[in-house]
């Protein structure tokens, strides 16, 4: 059973905001929450997702604050990082870096020049050919993203993040074997990679293994409880498996994390109704489509409840 409002993490999918590693060289987070598709189901974006570089894909008036607040910061530390490369223009380390906050920014075509000079200068910084990567797939050049994805993986086997955001392309694509495949060998090289758990789960969310599915967001947000995306994804799994009550608690949990999560407000409104809370499940669409105004789950589940025709379109 498949369910409205699906988010990833990017790489998505949250946003987590996990990837090509957050500290030292790899500074990029590697799902987006628009773009990895979950991040959220609307668009591969790895929201791919974690709230990286999706951000680029709306207009100004769309973003949260916190949304607005990361672009700011990006602005400013491309300012500090370019006085920098200035001062050191053969350091990969700073291109790499000011590429990272150019993606955040949405100026994919300064982050891929940024992370192609990063190469340049170290033909083995793996992490930037990672995040060169992630550029490309938010720009849709998949064949680009997965061939720097083998690159960074050809350089450093065991690097995590880059079996990920390969697999999340492999997972889009409905190569689920493949996808499943990179999943399990980024949880091998790193046990603790709650975004590795949190898109093999959403693999299986899509097979219809819901209970294998709820195993790994549980174990995704043991390692990371402040991504509201795993807990919106688990809720899932429990609608799909009949458990209201459980799924309700996740939503509730979701939209307290991140209350600007459109989807999470809709899937609490569809549990509620299951389990014949009116009220709670109205305020949760209404909560929803005050954040997204024409979201058909949350417009259809307000017109079930006054028991007028759902739309069709």
């Amino acid at each position: 059973m498949r369910q409205a409002g699906l988010r990833t993490m990017g790489t998505a999918a949250q946003p987590s905001k996990q990837g090509p590693e957050a500290g030292g060289r790899g500074v990029m987070p590697g799902l987006i929450r628009a773009l990895s598709g979950n991040g959220r189901v609307v668009a591969p974006a790895g929201a791919l997702a974690l709230a990286l570089i999706a951000a680029g894909c709306q207009n100004q008036a769309a973003l949260t604050p916190a949304q607005v607040a990361a672009r700011a910061a990006s602005a400013d530390n491309i300012q500090s990082i370019s006085q920098v490369i200035e001062a050191n223009p053969s350091d990969p380390l700073a291109y790499n870096v000011r590429g990272s906050a150019y993606g955040r920014m949405g100026s994919y075509d300064k982050a891929l020049a940024d992370f192609s000079t990063a190469i340049k200068l170290d033909p083995n910084f793996y992490q930037a050919y990672a995040n060169r990567a992630l550029i490309y797939r938010s720009m849709g050049d998949m064949m680009s993203a997965l061939n720097d994805y083998a690159k960074a993986l050809q350089i450093n086997p065991k690097y995590s993040a880059a079996y990920v955001g390969r697999g999340n392309i492999y997972r889009l694509n409905k190569q689920y074997d493949l996808a499943l495949n990179d999943f399990n060998a980024a949880i091998a090289a790193d046990p603790n990679n709650s975004q590795a758990f949190h898109n093999r789960a959403l693999v299986y969310q899509e097979q219809g293994n819901n209970a294998q599915a709820v195993e790994d967001f549980s174990r995704a947000i043991s390692l990371d409880p402040s991504a509201a995306a795993p807990y919106n994804g688990r809720g899932l799994s429990y609608l799909a498996l009949g458990n209201y009550q459980s799924a309700e608690d996740d939503f509730t949990v979701a939209v307290s994390i991140d209350k600007y999560y459109a989807e999470a407000w809709a899937n609490r409104g569809i549990a509620a109704s299951q389990l014949g809370n009116v009220e709670k499940a109205r305020t949760s669409f209404r909560a929803a489509l005050n954040l997204k105004a024409n979201y058909k789950p949350a417009i259809d589940g307000l017109a079930r409840l006054n028991g007028t025709p759902v739309p069709t379109n």
